[in-house]
């Protein structure tokens, strides 16, 4: 039997160097770069690397065999070997200075189509939906660049032209569920096909080009090419799922790209603002019905004992109060307030939305008009006020979205300080620091018209446990005097019935029955409820108990898992400095608080 080779095989076969794919691929580093990202082929990190490197003790980059032999078949390789030969055909034309030739050859570009790329990345609808959170973020980004030297303005604009397209497709299907107010954007959350889509909007300012190249925007860019292929399929699918033209059909010029509109950043905005104010072409000519959810709710109550189908009912009724927040309320936007956020926000859930016709494209209606409920100021004192509109601050809108209730606007005047903004993608009960603004205040709700239609079926639990004790005292102390009560009336029935058969029973059967009266009383009397002790803690004993506790289970974790354990123990005090530090913080700002209060009331003294 021949003796295998060493690393013959095993890990030594199952990787490959870049270095060995480009030869094998024939293709240079730019271009292989490209391939890799369009199929979405990346590096792999081997368990030995030694061995995956056949000895080497370098660090290079690897990739899996397989990989590298299903790209050998890929067609587009020939295209990028075209691009190759074209590069090398019309520098000799210009270097000849063969106009007539090259000429002829420019128009015989070679196109590189990846259509066939994204159906085979994404087989199904509901993938493509799984991976829409970065495509949607990248594109976003990219829509606000202007012309630079990596990035063409054609393909600035055609991000441009699907976000302004998928913008729309939520506020026509109403599918947002959370927004949030960040340092990096605005962060949105949309339920599409039972798929919860999250993407950034960034925040608008002039762009200023960078003096080191410290972002590869050539790799950006590679990305922003097949997901632009990706969000058209997705745009699509999306448009006619909803009987809406594709593509949609908007006002004329709203979205027809010109120089003035590429190179005024104010003309950019406008642009992208006003075509979310109109409604879409309808391919059936059918208002779409508000109520989507009502035979389904038909079909949950008969099944209503269960507790996950009444969870599903209340979050469909929940959803459907959502659906319709704004509904009947028209909201001004004053030049200051970042439109396009509240934009989208306000016309997702039902309200009309308008702003000043003489700086943006796209109103509706002016700002003298009565009818106006709300007007959205970001300034701290306004000169000219209508006393039949509430003027407030942006962040009520987005803090009414995540509570789903119009909340009260006093809080939200001009000029006033604003309650923390808390995000809605936290999870409740985490192990974290929770805020005390994170426990909901029901007093701080305030009812809307539409409240009214919707069934009271579902009980609100209560939020503070306090109440709830109460409540269990309450009836507890309740059940305690009926049983005295019912107790009483037994004792005195006894005692009628001994008075009606009169002295006749012998002194044995009254002796018995004195000893039965006093064995009731007596276990009446240990069945009474007495009020609670305070129990103190010794906390020293508890952090011994715990330390101890820990040093057991460090015994019992196996030698290989104890680099693992180390990890998540390190990992566990971390978190709890942090939550230490977030509570100090708080302390602090509160004692200032409470400081600044005491001054200014001595002052008014």
């Amino acid at each position: 039997m021949r003796r295998p080779k060493k690393y013959g095989s095993g890990e030594a076969k199952q990787y490959i160097t870049r270095r060995a794919a480009l030869r094998k691929l024939q293709l240079s580093l730019n271009d292989f770069r490209r391939l890799c990202i369009i199929k979405g082929v990346y590096p792999r990190e081997p368990k030995h690397r030694r061995r995956a490197q056949k000895g080497s003790s370098e660090i290079k980059i690897l990739y899996h065999a397989k990989d590298i032999r299903f790209l050998l078949h890929e067609p587009i390789v020939w295209t990028l070997r075209d691009y190759k030969i074209f590069a090398k055909k019309t520098g000799r034309d210009r270097a000849i200075k063969d106009f007539r030739n090259l000429k002829r050859r420019l128009a015989q570009y070679p196109e590189l189509k990846i259509d066939h790329i994204v159906k085979e990345r994404y087989p199904t609808f509901i993938d493509a939906l799984k991976d829409l959170d970065d495509c949607l973020t990248l594109l976003f980004l990219f829509s606000t660049f202007p012309s630079l030297r990596l990035i063409p303005r054609d393909q600035s604009a055609l991000c441009r032209r699907l976000t302004i397209e998928f913008l729309h497709y939520i506020i026509a299907s109403k599918s947002l569920r959370k927004v949030f107010i960040s340092i990096k954007g605005f962060y949105f959350q949309a339920d599409i096909k039972g798929q919860k889509v999250t993407w950034i909007v960034p925040h608008y300012y002039p762009f200023k080009p960078h003096s080191k190249e410290e972002v590869d925007f050539k790799v950006m860019s590679i990305f922003v090419e097949f997901y632009s292929i990706m969000l058209g399929f997705v745009n699509y699918r999306l448009y006619h799922s909803q009987n809406l033209a594709y593509p949609p059909h908007f006002p004329v010029g709203v979205l027809k790209d010109s120089e003035e509109t590429l190179n005024d950043e104010s003309l950019f905005i406008s642009d992208r603002i006003a075509a979310l104010n109109f409604e879409l072409e309808r391919t059936d000519k059918i208002a779409e019905d508000e109520d989507d959810n009502v035979v389904d709710l038909e079909l949950l109550e008969q099944d209503g004992d269960s507790r996950r189908i009444l969870k599903m009912k209340k979050e469909a009724q929940e959803i459907a109060r959502l659906k319709t927040l704004f509904k009947g309320l028209k909201f001004f936007i004053n030049r200051e307030v970042p439109r396009e956020p509240l934009v989208i926000l306000l016309r997702s859930f039902g309200a009309r939305v308008s702003w000043d016709s003489t700086v943006f494209f796209g109103a509706t209606f002016d700002e003298s008009d009565e009818t106006i409920t709300h007007q959205i100021v970001d300034r701290p004192s306004l000169n000219k006020q209508y006393i039949s509109r509430d003027y407030i601050q942006p962040q009520w809108v987005f803090d009414c979205v995540n509570k789903r209730q119009l909340l009260p606007t006093s809080k939200y005047f001009i000029g006033v300080v604003l309650p923390p903004h808390l995000s809605p993608f936290v999870e409740p009960n985490r192990d974290a620091y929770i805020p005390p603004e994170e426990i909901l205040d029901p007093a701080n709700i305030e009812v809307h018209e539409q409240s009214d239609e919707e069934s009271p079926e579902i009980d609100v639990e209560p939020v503070n446990s306090e109440l709830s004790q109460n409540l269990m005292d309450f009836q507890l102390e309740k059940a305690y005097q009926e049983e005295n009560a019912e107790v009483d009336q037994f004792v005195q029935s006894v005692h009628e019935e001994k008075s009606e058969n009169g002295f006749n029973e012998s002194k044995e059967k009254s002796s018995n029955a004195n000893e039965k009266e006093k064995r009731r009383l007596h276990e009446k009397k240990n069945m009474s409820v007495e009020s609670g002790k305070i129990c103190k803690e010794d906390k020293r004993l508890l952090r011994k108990n715990k330390v101890d506790e820990h040093r057991l289970q460090a015994r019992m974790v196996k030698p290989r898992h104890r680099n693992l354990f180390r990890k998540l123990i390190r990992e566990k005090q971390v978190k709890e400095k942090e939550e230490w530090l977030l509570k100090k913080k708080r302390r602090l700002i509160d004692e200032k608080d409470k400081e600044a209060k005491k001054a200014s009331k001595k002052t008014k003294a």
